[in-house]
């Protein structure tokens, strides 16, 4: 029998209501039999700065680095603020890229996204795509996943699209593909 694949997921939002931490549950439940997938919880992590001396986020900042390093993939949801990532991700990642061994290399990585635009985050992929090759992640490139108008496809935290459910699912299928392959490795 395999070992289970635990998948990490990383909203790119704290909002209690966040489309995009949906989409996460929703991927937990459609996730593959032999995987996993935690929600990480990254509230509390101050701007980063290099100077900043308090040992309560670096522990936080610890804890979350080893979360991405035990992880088997990676999955983000973010959503698109001013055409791109939100600043929390941003951070949020910045962070974590300061780890020795840094946390990132390597790992398998999807990303989907949920927007009140017609274009459901498509930028806010691009340019996480973009961070994300820096930090040597290896992303899913099919199927794409960008929940448009998001607001007509959540009501009070529950997907009702059932196509959009569908392409989530085929997402952590083949994610959940690629961090076995990965693992094999």
């Amino acid at each position: 029998m395999s070992k289970t694949l635990n998948i990490l997921g990383l909203s790119g939002s704290l909002r209690g209501d966040s489309y995009n931490s949906a989409a996460l549950r929703v991927a937990q439940a459609e996730v593959p039999e032999g995987v996993t997938l935690t929600i990480a919880d990254w509230s509390g992590i101050p701007v980063y700065d290099q100077d900043l001396n308090d040992p309560a986020a670096a522990a936080r900042v610890t804890a979350l680095a080893k979360q991405v390093r035990e992880a088997g993939a990676l999955l983000f949801a973010t959503p698109e603020y001013n055409y791109s990532i939100p600043g929390g991700l941003k951070n949020l990642i910045d962070w974590l890229s300061r780890e020795d061994p840094q946390p990132f290399a390597g790992k398998p990585a999807a990303i989907m996204s949920a927007s009140m635009g017609v274009l459901g985050g498509v930028r806010a992929q691009y340019d996480l795509r973009r961070v994300g090759v820096y930090l040597d992640l290896r992303f899913v490139n099919k199927p794409e996943v960008m929940i448009g108008q998001a607001h007509t496809r959540f009501d009070n935290g529950e997907l009702t699209d059932q196509d959009t459910r569908a392409i989530i699912a085929k997402l952590v299928a083949s994610l959940a593909r690629m961090g076995r392959q990965n693992s094999s490795d």
